[in-house]
């Protein structure tokens, strides 16, 4: 018997939730060819202030949390993304040069990446920590500590290059607010999907999709972000103006990269939105 197809409807990921756009409005996604794939939600500045709360909220359970604790989740949205490898690879097909195979490729880098961040949750403080010489009766240890909020302008790259710049974020204790690929947002809603059924408390990653130009500056500027990654902004007008609207509470600031996102990540991503906090405390007391 014929049916009539069920077509998922792409919504925001705010608080462990998947909400509508408060505005009601949406935009076209097409394909690597010009077709037609599916409507996104175009997230409003109301959204983006919700997710900055939802962020916020979550931020002292999340970094409270043991890095043990935080790497065991990565390790299970992992799992998950690996155990929908075969859909992933479908979403991923008309947004790449190669067809099936390069997208499968991209969904086992991904995985790959996960579990990469996951076995350096609990590993980041030794590396990066030290116990400092000084000239006294005492000890003096410095740790890394994580910043906060993080706004997070995602790559073009729609699943290796947002698992990236969000897992180095999230691994060491903050949470995020991250606005998606402009072009290819549809993977990183189904990416959401993944986080909200992998152990990650709702709030820790919050995923909006609109335009750049529209969200960029209001995350920016609110004062409740306490670090931002420009990594996909693509005008350098607007990565400016985001800069110098950060100034204002001293956001820490990754400027705009062009990355390969296949290559080594190394710790500088993980190290950027941490604090270092040095304690002295007394030989012998």
């Amino acid at each position: 018997m014929s049916r009539l197809s069920v077509r998922k409807t792409y919504k925001l990921f705010i608080g462990g939730a998947f909400p509508r756009s408060e505005s009601g409005r949406s935009y076209p996604v097409t394909s690597a060819k010009g077709e037609f794939l599916a409507n996104a939600s175009r997230a409003s500045r109301k959204d983006a202030r919700d997710a900055v709360v939802a962020a916020r909220k979550a931020f002292p359970g999340w970094s409270g949390a043991t890095p043990y604790n935080r790497g065991q989740i990565l390790y299970r949205v992992a799992e998950m993304l690996e155990g929908r490898r075969a859909q992933f690879a479908e979403e991923l097909a008309p947004l790449k040069q190669g067809g099936k195979k390069a997208a499968l490729e991209q969904v086992d880098a991904a995985v790959d990446r996960l579990v990469w961040y996951a076995g350096w949750s609990d590993k980041i403080a030794a590396v990066h920590g030290a116990a400092n010489p000084v000239a006294g009766p005492y000890f003096n240890l410095s740790s890394p500590e994580p910043t906060g909020v993080v706004a997070v302008i995602a790559p073009a790259d729609p699943l290796l290059g947002l698992v990236s710049v969000v897992a180095p974020v999230i691994v060491t204790g903050n949470t995020c607010v991250v606005v998606a690929s402009e072009r290819s947002p549809l993977v990183s809603i189904t990416l959401a999907e993944v986080l909200a059924t992998s152990d990650l408390p709702g709030g820790v990653v919050n995923i909006l999709t609109g335009h750049q130009a529209e969200l960029a500056p209001w995350l920016a500027a609110h004062m409740d972000v306490n670090a931002l990654d420009l990594t996909g902004v693509e005008d350098a007008e607007l990565a400016v103006s985001c800069e110098q609207a950060a100034a204002e509470n001293l956001k820490r600031v990754l400027r705009p990269s062009r990355e390969d996102w296949a290559a080594d990540p190394g710790t500088g991503r993980m190290t950027r939105f941490l604090e270092t906090k040095t304690v002295w405390h007394p030989v012998g007391i």
